[in-house]
């Protein structure tokens, strides 16, 4: 496909994909009630706010009440701020902090009415989208030519190996190779980081020996978590960094960083600060006469008003009083708006400085597509979380540079895409390349995460064997914690003993294995494999695992939902997509399928075995029915793996029963039939 067609194909897809998101989160506001949507953990109710400060040009409304807000919103969502109906607000803030009883949003303006029995609701935007758009519309020779390597258009320029000296020295022979190899590439070059191999200690090294080679560089994720990673590995170095983005969106122990704080510091500020004191006083002042809307001026303009000002006399039926308050607002908003459009100019010529004079610029990726960070020149754009990226996304930083690094692991999760028309979004620039050019790519080899037993089966089927444990966690295990083996000597204590890194517990043999699915749900739950995690969870507790130690994974919505119902909160339960880019000291893992038919659904993508796998440091314990996982050869080979090397536990020799639905769980399955039979 030609560059233009292709261009042209993304726009419709990323146009789908907003509508998508957007129509997902409307339908979800008018069919949940505001009680509904709290339960689902995406609105809060009852709240009132108070001011409680400014940072940065945002104020800060501290939200709180009586009972104890549960919500899955968290420090860095936007939220829309309403009365009653959230699909009627256009007050959209950022959540700041977050308490037990009260919630922090930054707000660019506070409307009184927005400080009493309020609701927040969590709020998809479409700001990324439209950066996406602009980006395409306006793709400069370095973001064609990005494009034309991915459709295979253009050869790419070879690669070699740039002798360096390493900053960091504790860095292992695969990154090293890595950095020189991506050093010498003049065009792209991929970084493959497999889990826990030590992929964002290898960027930073890579960003101070470009730094050292006279180069500027625009360092990029997808998330704010991994931008702020990066920063911090960065901060101390004694190279330039500025970090961009909304301030609130910003590591609080980062915030030194930002271009916000940054312009706060600069030996222009006072003048800034100065020039915005006298626009709110002139504000002010303006705001003690009379408005000139529609229903006063009557049809007249600005310029006649001002004439019948200066004559001192009415007209139409607007007397003389009133054309003089109007004009008096006039004049003085004009002064408003040059105090204000003068302040603007001058924030721009001090952050275009602080810019131009930043060793590395750090960013998301669609905040990359910002004016500020076109006010200096890169050489290199070094791309974090590449492939959780969708091609409009890592295209922004790539725009803006001669050439480019991408960062991530094509085996795990994909961008989360959820227009079924837009799927073609979930596959990546990286992939892309790494398919069509294997050759301008390094792996990293030595992971520094879980203990080796527990790292074999997914290296061997997903990396060719490649990946070894470093020395430092290779036989680690619960014990080194100072957890104990249980004392009896029964089946569950084979499940909990710390040496026994790798257990699966299978459901095979049990009548009451099946799983099922609620009324009007396209999820799937499965009780017996619930109360086989809640028995696994509570017996480590008592074991003296903290709470925050155990990650409980689970493919389907349905299951974690049910999960959650059992578990004390301190224990995460989630989805997927939910533990990508994180870990735990233990993780229980529940597959759910457990049908006559061999159906595994979206089991079968294998990313998602391989996420739930690795995240695990000291034990990992694997609930499902052995008979069902073997339908598919990725599943059965796990399950033989585990039969010969690790530790299998008939779940008919443990006495756990199955969960049964909570009293909230049975509420909202009566709730979608009172819905569906209206």
């Amino acid at each position: 496909m030609e560059p233009e067609r292709f261009i042209a194909h993304l726009k419709i897809l990323v146009e789908m994909e907003r509508k998508a998101e957007i129509e997902a989160m409307r339908l979800e506001m008018k069919r949940l009630s505001g009680r509904e949507r709290e339960k689902v953990g995406r609105a809060i109710l009852g709240l009132n706010g108070k001011v409680i400060g400014e940072e940065l040009g945002y104020v800060l409304v501290k939200y709180g009440r009586d009972r104890e807000i549960k919500t899955e919103i968290s420090v860095g969502d936007l939220v829309v701020v309403s009365r009653r109906d959230p699909l009627k607000s256009d007050l959209v803030g950022t959540v700041v902090e977050k308490g037990k009883r009260f919630i922090t949003v930054a707000l660019e303006t506070v409307p009184e009415w927005a400080l009493k029995g309020v609701r927040l609701d969590l709020y998809a935007n479409d700001i990324t989208f439209k950066r996406w758009l602009e980006n395409l519309e306006a793709l400069r020779e370095s973001g064609r030519k990005a494009l034309e390597l991915y459709l295979g258009l253009r050869e790419p320029e070879e690669s070699g190996e740039v002798e360096f000296t390493p900053f960091d020295r504790s860095l292992n022979a695969s990154q090293r190779k890595a950095v020189a190899r991506a050093l010498g590439s003049p065009d792209f070059f991929l970084i493959h980081g497999p889990f826990g191999t030590g992929k964002t200690r290898t960027l930073a090294e890579l960003i101070r020996q470009e730094v050292e080679r006279g180069n500027k560089v625009l360092a990029t994720a997808e998330s704010n978590v991994a931008v702020d990673n990066l920063v911090e590995r960065l901060v101390h170095s004694g190279i330039k960094v500025v970090r961009v983005g909304h301030p609130s969106r910003v590591s609080k122990s980062l915030h030194e960083t930002t271009l916000a704080y940054l312009i706060t510091r600069h030996e222009l500020y006072g003048e800034l600060r100065e020039l915005r004191v006298i626009g709110e006083n002139l504000k002010e002042k303006r705001d003690t006469f009379t408005k000139p809307s529609p229903k006063y001026r009557r049809g007249l303009s600005d310029k006649e008003i001002l004439r019948l000002a200066s004559k001192g006399i009415g007209t139409r039926g607007v007397p003389a009083r009133l054309i003089r308050e109007m004009a008096e607002w006039i004049k003085i908003n004009r002064q408003v708006q040059k105090t204000f459009d003068d302040a603007r100019k001058l924030e721009e010529r001090i952050a275009r400085e602080i810019i131009r004079d930043a060793d590395v610029v750090l960013t998301t990726n669609s905040s990359a597509g910002l004016d500020v960070v076109d006010y200096g020149s890169y050489d290199v754009a070094i791309i974090d979380e590449a492939t959780q990226a969708t091609i409009p996304s890592v295209l922004i930083p790539i725009n803006r540079v001669r050439r480019f690094v991408l960062a991530g692991d094509h085996k795990q999760l994909p961008p989360t895409i959820l227009s079924e028309k837009a799927k073609e979004l979930s596959k990546t620039l990286f992939e892309g390349l790494i398919e069509r050019y294997p050759g301008k790519s390094e792996m990293l080899t030595v992971q520094y995460r879980m203990n080796e037993r527990l790292m074999e089966f997914p290296s061997r089927e997903f990396y060719n064997g490649r990946i070894e444990a470093d020395g430092s966690i290779r036989a680690i295990t619960l014990a080194d914690l100072g957890v104990k083996s249980p004392a009896r000597d029964g089946s569950w204590d084979e499940v909990l003993r710390p040496e026994n890194t790798l257990v699966f517990i299978d459901t095979s043999k049990r009548e009451d294995r099946f799983e099922r699915q609620r009324y009007g749900s396209e999820s799937r739950e499965n009780p017996l494999e619930a109360g086989l995690v809640k028995g696994a969870v509570e017996r480590l507790l008592e074991l003296g695992l903290r709470p925050e130690w155990v990650g409980v994974i689970t493919p389907y919505d349905d299951q974690r939902d049910l999960i959650r119902s059992l578990l004390p909160e301190e224990v995460e339960v989630k989805t997927v997509d939910g533990y990508q880019g994180r870990e735990k000291e233990v993780i229980v893992l529940s597959f759910v399928r457990s049908n006559r038919k061999g159906e595994l659904g979206f089991l079968k993508d294998l990313r998602r075995l391989n996420v739930s796998l690795t995240r695990a440091k000291r034990k990992l314990i694997l609930i499902g029915d052995s008979s069902t996982l073997s339908a598919h050869p990725t599943y059965k080979r796990l399950v033989e793996f585990v039969g010969e090397k690790e530790t299998v536990v008939d779940a008919g020799e443990l006495t756990e029963p199955p969960a049964s639905l909570s009293i909230d769980d049975v509420r909202k399955t009566l709730e979608i039939l009172r819905q569906k039979n209206k």
